[in-house]
């Protein structure tokens, strides 16, 4: 199993190269982590894009542009088409998001004919490495997934576990979080936490182990559910943090990032192939990793 984000850096370049396609790629932090990336031996990497601005990039961050292939391609939106193109052809392993808003490289993915749509639904999944923690944690959803049911929780654990796989983690531990630890008529989360669990004990979700609902404390503290009594064995010992709507999920992470010192690693899943989408307030670092993690789910799953 992975512990540390330098441990799944190491992982991803025991595996073989695998090929980044980067949309609209005249973006210097995703360039950065690309580039470091490439020297690290994880991935070859298509750039597509308006390319002069790709070149002005590279020569800016002192990279040598004969590293890359580079499709010239003005226009962001076919530019996020060509880019879904090949991943979707399997002419990449994956996709990264360049200088483009979400919405224009979300609707290439989800094309039903050249894109990267599945029966399943698309969620945001991050891996952190947090100094408190005795090991990696995953969370979802805080980006993507506003006011998931019961329903789409299932393809969010489902999308989850894929990526606790690709680290090693063989059957992962996934809390349910919500306010408290005792199901609440009044409470959705607390429903949809006793839902889901049955779910999993009927074999309807696999691969892992589903619990709750927890509160964040005995999630992820063993003496915070010891002192109220939670006698379920995952209590403190958490993989997989399932939140119960976008603002928990987005708040934990912000958290965790800018208060707790982590270091993450974000992925959308769900697709056929996976995406890096990351935040214009992520560092190089969280890019980088992010890169090394979704070639990881791209080996798992090729």
């Amino acid at each position: 199993m992975i512990s540390s984000m330098q441990a799944l850096v190491q992982a991803a370049k025991a595996i073989p190269k695998k090929t980044l396609v980067v949309a609209v790629a005249n973006d210097p932090h995703v360039l950065e982590a690309v580039e470091r990336a490439r020297k690290s031996g994880i991935i070859h990497a298509i750039l597509i894009g308006e390319k002069d601005a790709i070149q002005s990039t590279l020569d800016s961050l002192s990279i040598d542009a004969s590293h890359y292939t580079i499709h010239d391609e003005k226009d962001s939106v076919k530019a996020c088409e060509q880019s879904v193109k090949l991943v979707s052809q399997g002419e990449g392993d994956f996709l990264m998001k360049g200088y483009v808003d979400t919405s224009i490289i979300l609707r290439a993915a989800l094309n039903k004919e050249e894109g990267l749509r599945t029966q399943n639904r698309l969620s945001h999944v991050s891996v952190m490495e947090i100094p408190t923690y005795h090991k990696l944690l995953l969370m979802s959803d805080g980006a993507m997934n506003i006011a998931p049911d019961a329903e789409i929780k299932r393809e969010i654990i489902e999308n989850g576990v894929n990526v606790a796989h690709a680290i090693g983690i063989a059957n992962p531990n996934v809390g349910c979080i919500a306010a408290v630890e005792k199901v609440n008529p009044k409470m959705p989360a607390t429903l949809d936490a006793e839902k889901l669990i049955a779910l999993q004990q009927n074999n309807t979700i696999k691969g892992c182990r589903v619990g709750g609902p927890f509160a964040i404390d005995n999630a992820i503290d063993k003496e915070a559910a010891k002192h109220k009594g939670i006698q379920d064995p995952m209590a403190g010992d958490v993989d997989f943090l399932l939140m119960p709507q976008i603002e928990s999920g987005n708040v934990f992470y912000k958290s965790m990032m800018f208060l707790a010192n982590a270091k993450s690693a974000s992925v959308i899943a769900g697709a056929k192939k996976p995406i890096v989408l990351t935040s214009r307030a992520d560092t190089t670092e969280s890019k980088y990793y992010s890169i090394a993690l979704s070639a990881l789910i791209a080996d798992l799953n090729s």
